[in-house]
């Protein structure tokens, strides 16, 4: 059977200036990281025929800054194709919409983007800004939430997190191994918010948000931008430097309602991991270095079982201690710091490191050898994951 991936490369790659509040605009941002990624893949924008972005604009304070008609506007692109929108499976679909949509010949190169500002935009509030619009304006999940006392994604995640330690007898101390690794990588990565060491007694004393949750259980808001660009694998200027697209997964078996799973354990991840496997020979037991969304520190321990790398109940014993996933361990993880300590990228964070690991480039993080990375975005109800191989 032929699959679209093998029609498809990563070209090029861009990132803007990451930080905490950095009062610059979206479509400042998003340009920034688009002209990167144009010279990394040695493209002019006027080759670029395709557009797409997770969610375009979004009424969430700096959540979804720029939408794919003012990037168009911005860069003055004339487009064959484009895509942005919030209903999609997770951060990675419009990336894999992408990839359809050239092997199906609408488009040659389609450039993807992720841009957040949400630092900037708490910084008039406090965090509850990101969700705190007039109930008249919330979505319908959130709006029979907030009665309850569940206003955010922390609140839903707890609930799935608590599930987790009571069936499995998971402990906090473990998930503390996943953070406190997380927050070393992050001393290697320049553009990370927080490098400061952390131990593990900081980790479990921190202030809790929603039991079990604490603080640096949660990603850290900023404001950066993060570019994408897929093109056509005969079509590109570089192919020295384009990174394969060997397989992708996205799946929906789960209720697309956080509070309606059947076991407040099991994750749209578990699909789109199951079906990534079945795209591709290639195995777990193959992939050098994985980027895996912890928009929570939990969801890294969804993503851990659902894409094989440990058994059902066994991740926050895989992640304990940090050993088996630091430099040198058995799957490094999370090698820019992840979103908990590098930054609230929004998945595409893991997309830009998973591309940097495979060609080599990922500086004093690098993974040595490595050539096939996994990565993994979303959580409750929506997952999306990829497989990358080095530039051959």
């Amino acid at each position: 059977m032929h699959h679209f991936e093998s029609d498809v490369v990563i070209s090029g790659i861009g990132q803007s200036q990451v930080g905490r509040r950095l009062g610059r605009g979206g479509v400042d941002l998003t340009v920034e990281a688009a002209q990167e990624a144009l010279t990394d893949a040695g493209l002019d924008r006027s080759q670029i025929n395709g557009l797409s972005a997770y969610p375009s604009m979004h009424p969430d304070p700096g959540f979804g800054p720029v939408s794919v008609y003012e990037l168009k506007e911005a860069m003055r692109l004339d487009l064959d194709w484009i895509v942005g929108m919030p209903h999609s499976m997770g951060q990675f679909g419009p990336l894999i919409e992408g990839a359809m949509a050239i092997s199906a010949g609408l488009a040659d190169h389609v450039l993807c983007y992720r841009t957040m500002t949400e630092s900037t935009a708490q910084g008039l509030g406090n965090r509850a800004s990101v969700t705190g619009r007039r109930r008249d304006t919330l979505n319908q999940t959130v709006e029979y939430f907030v009665p309850f006392g569940l206003p955010s994604a922390s609140s839903w995640v707890a609930l799935y997190m608590q599930r987790y330690m009571h069936v499995y007898g998971a402990t906090r101390e473990q998930f503390g191994g996943l953070v406190t690794t997380e927050r070393r990588h992050a001393a290697l990565n320049p553009k990370a918010v927080y490098t400061e060491a952390m131990s593990l007694e900081d980790y479990l004393t921190c202030r809790m948000i929603s039991d079990p949750i604490g603080l640096y259980d949660c990603d850290a808001p900023v404001d950066g931008s993060t570019v994408v660009i897929l093109s056509r694998s005969d079509a590109v200027p570089r192919p020295e430097r384009a990174v394969g697209l060997e397989a992708v997964g996205a799946g929906m078996r789960v209720s697309s309602y956080w509070d309606q799973s059947e076991d407040m354990i099991r994750m749209a991840a578990s699909d789109a991991g199951r079906r990534l496997w079945s795209r591709t020979d290639l195995t777990a037991a193959d992939v050098d270095v994985a980027l895996l969304y912890d928009g929570f520190s939990y969801l890294a321990i969804a993503w851990l079982e659902a894409l094989g790398f440990c058994g059902p109940g066994e991740g926050a014993a895989f992640v304990e201690g940090g050993d088996r996933i630091t430099f040198g361990g058995e799957l490094p993880l999370n090698t820019q710091g992840g979103h908990l300590s590098g930054g609230r990228l929004h998945g595409f964070g893991m997309l830009h490191e998973a591309c940097l690991q495979v060609r080599g480039e990922a500086g004093l993080r690098q993974v040595e050898g490595a050539e096939l990375a996994a990565a993994a975005a979303g959580g409750g109800p929506l997952g999306g994951c990829m497989l990358l191989s080095a530039p051959r």
